[in-house]
């Protein structure tokens, strides 16, 4: 379906922002351009060469208008401020996956209080954090409120007590300075909590030597009471600080960030790192709602954090680079010059690596809860029954995928979900022969000619009991060839009732049989996520499998060779990669490798000439394990 929308005329060859509006003359999507004429040119291709994100905006597209700005960095600016203002449900939205808590200072107020809070921030309060825990958080302000007694209490309580006259009991163990009953001067109070942002905002070094040289000053004038007491501060000021991971020497102010993704999302880890400490940390999982590729949701990440903290850093720590304008506008916002580094050795390595991990981990948790909920399990399986127009929801659907290694080693594999849940028991891997691994179209319908095989054996081959009743649905990891492949092994082995769909990965595309296009189910669908589940999950075993075969008939190709040891084998197999290219190899390249000489090279050509073992043809139980969903 192309989109009503006409393509403009008159669009300048300048930087600027444009914004796709629909019928309805709301804002859908905001984008920036170096050139607004290249770039909006761009969207009115041939549809069946734009990404399918793209062509879900022009479909939804009835009108596009735009501003024209001095650079690149104006445009960005602009960009961000209009997606801020419209949230157009095109465009990546940052939010995080979960509320964490703050420290708060109401700076706004005449008697400044400190709070732990979530939620939406206010102007006149200073944010320190985000913190993972609130027990840890109120575990510091705790140990901080005996260095800095700035009070606590909410505006109700510190009324009440300005009426009585009489203050709290965190007075009377000298945690709070007790502003409400006179005991201190707003202008005093004020000082002690201007103190402590400034503690939290990066100055504990400073406050732990100025309170060691009161120390030693109150020791020598004897004053050991006071001295004491100073003591007794830093040690208060120490434990609040060993809160927090060291990480760096104390010099290293950062944000680290780590990312992992797929077609369908990205995850976030950032941590905040001040002093050489792990302050604050917070995630992200976002939908990849439009075509920019990593670095540009990494750039965008970077834009939202400082607008959403402001103040900015003076190092990022990054898995990749991002947008030279991205930078400029960092060091705008901050004043001064911004290094945005992809670390490649040393601590700082580790810890994006670390970070790497931690995102990682996030989204295969996100991902998980979803698959793992019932409620979410239901309504994915509703949803796939709605947009095919199955009569019922399939209850228990099949996908395959076929894996190789440039087309060495041609393998397959068949998964199980069953109520939207996997079935590792039931799951299948296939050896596909020499006909059937001329191209994955071949490869399927092998696969699935012996997947219904009929009740009744063939050639005295018996059949498997997982394969007892068919499922509803049939998943192809794969595009319009591979999905008539399977429908016509089907019609071959007579099999009615099984709906096959296929799934191509690059555009996340459901191909239907009878469908002159593609179907594209919502970014957000349940459905869409159950699929993808259940096509990554055949991917990982049908990989799984791969290695494992390919191992199994190196091992065996070369461990006929005489004379040719463990040691020397595996020399072969990082040199070469693989026995194909081994087999391949001439004597004299044999020969490079460390340990092998013209006799063992001439060995090793002439088993490998000989024939190598043969990858099994039969379908077999798999040995993968249940999927690795974390809970």
């Amino acid at each position: 379906m192309r989109s009503s929308l006409a393509r403009p005329k008159g669009v300048p060859d300048q930087p600027g922002v444009y914004r796709f509006r629909d019928a309805d003359g709301r804002v859908i999507y905001v984008g920036k351009a170096k050139s607004l004429r290249s770039r909006l040119s761009s969207y009115f291709a041939d549809p069946y060469s734009l990404h399918p994100r793209t062509r879900s905006l022009m479909q939804a597209a009835a009108d596009v208008d735009w501003t024209v700005v001095g650079s690149e960095v104006e445009a960005l600016q602009l960009e961000y401020a209009w997606i801020k203002e419209y949230d157009p449900r095109f465009n990546v939205s940052y939010r995080d996956d979960k509320s964490y808590p703050y420290l708060a200072v109401t700076m706004g107020e005449e008697f400044p209080r400190a709070l732990v809070t979530r939620g939406a921030k206010r102007s006149g309060t200073r944010y320190f954090g985000p913190y993972a825990h609130a027990w840890a958080i109120r575990g510091t302000l705790d140990a901080l409120l005996r260095v800095f007694p700035v009070r606590t209490c909410s505006t109700g309580v510190f009324d009440r007590a300005r009426r009585s006259g009489r203050p709290c009991l965190l007075a009377d163990i000298g945690k709070c300075s007790a502003p409400c009953v006179g005991r201190i001067t707003p202008e005093a109070h004020r000082g002690i909590a201007e103190d402590l942002c400034g503690f939290l905002g990066g100055r504990a070094r400073d406050f732990q030597r100025s309170l060691n040289l009161q120390m030693q000053e109150a020791s020598v004038a004897q004053d050991y009471e006071r001295a004491a007491r100073l003591r007794d501060d830093i040690g208060a000021l120490e434990r609040a600080m060993e809160r927090n991971s060291i990480v760096f020497d104390e010099s290293v102010d950062a944000d680290v960030i780590g990312m992992a993704g797929d077609e369908l999302e990205m995850s976030f880890e950032v941590f905040h790192v001040r002093e050489g400490r792990i302050r604050g940390q917070r995630s992200y999982v976002v939908e990849r709602m439009d075509d920019s590729d990593e670095g540009g949701l990494l750039g965008r990440l970077l834009i939202a954090l400082i607008d959403e903290a402001g103040e900015c850093p003076p190092e990022f720590l990054v898995p990749q680079s991002v947008a030279v304008d991205v930078t400029e506008w960092l060091a705008w916002k901050r004043g001064k010059r911004v290094d945005v580094r992809v670390p490649q050795r040393g601590t700082k390595r580790d810890l994006l690596d670390t970070a790497n991990a931690n995102a990682a981990q996030r989204l295969a948790l996100h991902k998980a809860r979803r698959s793992g909920d019932l409620t979410s399990r239901s309504q994915a399986l509703r949803e796939i029954q709605d947009a095919l127009g199955l009569p019922e929801a399939p209850l228990r659907i099949e996908t395959i995928d076929v894996s190789h290694l440039g087309g060495q080693g041609v393998v397959g594999a068949l998964v199980v979900f069953e109520d939207g849940a996997p079935r590792p028991r039931d799951y299948r891997t296939f050896g596909i022969s020499e006909e059937g691994a001329r191209d994955d179209t071949a490869a399927v319908r092998e696969i699935v000619l012996r997947r219904f095989r009929p009740t009744a054996p063939e050639e005295d081959e018996p059949q498997r009991k997982a394969f007892a009743y068919r499922p509803q649905l049939l998943v192809i990891d794969g595009g319009a060839p591979q999905v008539k492949a399977a429908q016509a092994a089907l019609k071959e082995r007579e099999v009615e009732g099984v709906v096959v769909i296929g799934l191509a990965k690059r555009l996340e595309e459901i191909w239907i049989p009878s469908a002159p296009e593609p179907l594209i189910l919502p970014r957000g669908s349940q459905g869409l996520y159950l699929l993808q589940r259940m096509r990554d999950e055949a991917h990982r075993v049908a990989i799984r499998y791969q290695r494992r075969t390919r191992k199994r008939t190196t091992r065996s190709a070369l461990h006929d060779v005489p004379g040719l040891g463990p040691e020397k084998a595996k020399a072969l197999m990082r040199a070469f990669g693989s026995a194909a290219a081994i087999r391949k190899a001439s004597s004299v390249e044999l020969q490079a490798v460390p340990g092998i000489g013209p006799g063992l090279a001439e060995r090793i050509l002439a088993t490998l000439a000989g024939g190598g073992a043969a990858s099994g043809d039969g379908a077999e139980p798999s040995e993968m394990l249940s999927p690795e969903v974390q809970t």
